[in-house]
């Protein structure tokens, strides 16, 4: 009896299809297992915990991705290293713009002057401004207080006989109480600044002895 070849099936082949894809199979199930990773990462008691997903927490608490044989693959900050991380970047960013704002005003230092006498010349100019700011405050000082002197003294004398204030005569009292006041101000701010004048002069100075080689 002799078999039908067009339904027979071709075992050999067959089985070497099923074999290959057996392997296969073997194969992407090893590559899986071997890609696999788990989470290392302490609670906020301090225990360390393993474990094959991350926790909610992860993100805040932070750990460390491994692979099977314990590898660590990648890291994750905690919250408070993450913080402490910004905080570090944002002083040393800090530093650095110092740093570079330092460094302009050196290059305009010694763009500026080429000897220590020259900078004490720029200080008395300086100086000289708000001096004659201060006198000219002081001058017109004497003559408002003078006319608020006879202000005072004309209210004086109408409330003494009775007699009814004008509001002319109390808006010049209050004029002159204004630039009284504001004369006194210009005065003590003219000589602050007097003061901070010789300091920035002085801090100049010994800047520039620093960076043309002198002593500090």
């Amino acid at each position: 009896m002799q078999a039908d070849k067009q339904n027979c099936r071709p075992w050999p082949d067959t089985v070497r299809r099923m074999a290959f894809r057996l392997l296969a199979a073997i194969l992407l199930l090893a590559a899986g297992t071997a890609q696999a990773t788990m989470y290392r990462w302490v609670d906020s008691n301090g225990r360390v915990h393993y474990s094959d997903t991350p926790p909610i927490s992860y993100q805040k608490s932070g750990g460390a991705e491994m692979n099977k044989q314990g590898q660590v693959i990648r890291r994750t900050q905690s919250e408070a290293e993450r913080k402490a991380e910004a905080e570090r970047q944002a002083e040393q960013n800090r530093i650095q713009q110092e740093q570079q704002k330092q460094a302009q005003l050196d290059r305009a230092l010694m763009a500026t002057y080429t000897t220590e006498a020259e900078i004490d010349l720029a200080r008395d100019r300086a100086l000289e401004h708000h001096k004659l700011a201060i006198k000219g405050a002081e001058i017109r000082a004497k003559a408002v207080e003078a006319n608020l002197a006879d202000l005072n003294g004309r209210v004086a004398g109408l409330e003494k006989a009775g007699q009814p204030i004008s509001s002319n005569l109390k808006e010049q009292l209050d004029q002159a109480i204004k630039e009284s006041l504001e004369l006194k101000r210009a005065i003590l701010n003219n000589e602050e600044a007097l003061v901070s004048v010789r300091e920035r002069y002085e801090a100049d100075k010994a800047r520039f002895r620093v960076l043309s080689g002198g002593q500090p």
